[in-house]
């Protein structure tokens, strides 16, 4: 029977891929019904605490958004690779990566990706070498910030395991592994394709007079004025984001938690106060926090997670002695193998935090060491696989030249080679520091 469910969950990923979106949780939840009432099997359980951890974070950088706190972050980073247009191909990808980092999603990248095809037109560099790396590096962030989901499903799932991971064990090696990853990528695209003055296909395009005449339009600095609302925002924001690490630091020497609070839990009460006091003291509508881009795509999030990852967990619970005996062996002599398995799963489904909220509890009853689990996090990342994913398809938008773009073969597109680049380095350096320092 454990193929009979793999073959309905696998439907359901399908029939999502097709309607994108909040379809995954839907259909997830439709799962779980023909689980429940066709197969009689008992549902397992919703993802409550990463889904309350993803509300908590996007509340806080919904509010930061309302505030204009965001743009004011996208300003710093255009004006920096203004400043410095030769080294777009690297300033271009860092940026996204820093953005994501900060506030906590990859949804926060699409205000940069028309900056950054302006200043590397504007210096005759082929476009797709910094925008390409850019949407994967703005999706590489994740593993390494400190209020992203990605993080804290580490660390509540290994709670519930009874193993004691902060958020310190995860950083220390997520950080430093995706940056290589993301700085290796740069490095591979500095001479990737034709320079554009060399490029045949770019030359024989540039003969349709409306071509040229899109190619000339200048993504013009804003020049509107940073108020005084956006930098108190962004200051309480970026003193919440201290404040979590100062806890996950310090906590239990200082005594800074109640006994028995986790620091998932503290991550949750810690940026709905990072959202409130913005609120306070900039005195913006709570309306403007509910209509924003942010917040629209942290809701999308959550209803994806609480559908496919409750699918998933209601299989792999009911089958969890046949998984586990079926590939302990495997895991056993290569505990590794174990991010194959979960880059194989992110490849479908579109959401980081659904992936770990699905395998690590798995790797966990396999018995996979956790340092080794902490040191595979970046493998959770492989939805550039097919070029469907909405930064990617901003980059193509954005890129007015036609380099970044899907291939006539799909798979042949611009974001494939940089996201394997990125992502197998970051996870073989996160495995090495891993294994080096816990």
């Amino acid at each position: 029977m454990f193929y009979v469910h793999l073959a309905l969950l696998l439907t359901i990923i399908f029939i999502g891929i097709r309607h994108g979106g909040v379809a995954f949780g839907l259909l997830g939840g439709f799962g779980v019904s023909v689980m429940a009432f066709v197969f009689g099997v008992a549902p397992g359980k919703p993802p409550v605490d990463v889904m309350l951890i993803i509300l908590a974070v996007v509340a806080a950088s919904a509010t930061l958004e309302a505030t204009g706190g965001l743009k004011l972050l996208v300003k710093y980073a255009e004006k920096l690779m203004r400043k410095h247009p030769n080294q777009i191909v690297f300033l271009g990808p860092l940026c996204t990566y820093t953005l994501t980092v900060l506030v906590g999603t990859g949804h926060s990248v699409y205000p940069l990706l028309p900056v950054i095809y302006d200043v590397a037109y504007g210096k005759g560099i082929r476009p797709e070498r910094p925008m390409a790396i850019a949407s994967v590096a703005s999706q590489m962030g994740i593993t390494a910030s400190p209020i992203a989901a990605a993080a804290a499903v580490m660390m509540a799932t290994a709670t519930s395991n009874h193993v004691d991971i902060n958020l310190v064990d995860v950083l220390s090696v997520t950080i430093p592994a995706t940056l290589i990853g993301v700085l290796v990528a740069c490095t591979w695209s500095l001479k990737r394709g034709k320079d554009l003055d060399k490029d045949p296909e770019f030359a024989e395009r540039c003969k349709d007079p409306e071509f040229v005449a899109a190619l000339q339009d200048k993504e013009a600095m804003g020049d509107d004025k940073i108020s005084s609302t956006a930098k108190k925002g962004l200051g309480i924001f970026l003193a919440g984001i201290l404040t979590v690490i100062f806890v996950a630091m310090f906590g239990k020497d200082l005594n800074l938690l109640p006994k028995g609070v986790s620091m998932s839990v503290a991550i949750q009460f810690l940026m709905l106060s990072v959202g409130a006091i913005i609120l306070v003291s900039t005195k913006i509508q709570p309306k403007k926090i509910v209509n924003g881009n942010v917040f629209i795509a942290g809701m999308t999030a959550v209803i994806i997670i609480f559908g496919i990852a409750w699918l998933s967990d209601t299989i792999i619970t009911h089958h969890k002695t046949f998984l586990v005996d079926s590939i302990r062996d495997l895991v056993s002599a290569h505990p590794w193998a174990f991010a194959l398995a979960m880059f194989g799963t992110s490849i479908f489904l579109k959401s980081q935090a659904a992936v770990l909220t699905i395998m690590l509890p798995l790797g966990f009853a396999l018995g996979i060491p956790p340092k080794v689990l902490i040191g595979v996090l970046p493998a959770c990342y492989a939805y550039f696989f097919f070029p469907f994913y909405p930064s990617d398809l901003a980059a193509i938008t954005f890129d007015r030249s036609g380099t970044t773009r899907i291939g006539k073969y799909v798979l042949n597109h611009s974001f494939i080679l940089p996201g394997f680049i990125g992502v197998s380095t970051a996870t073989v350096v996160g495995y090495f520091i891993s294994m080096a320092i816990n």
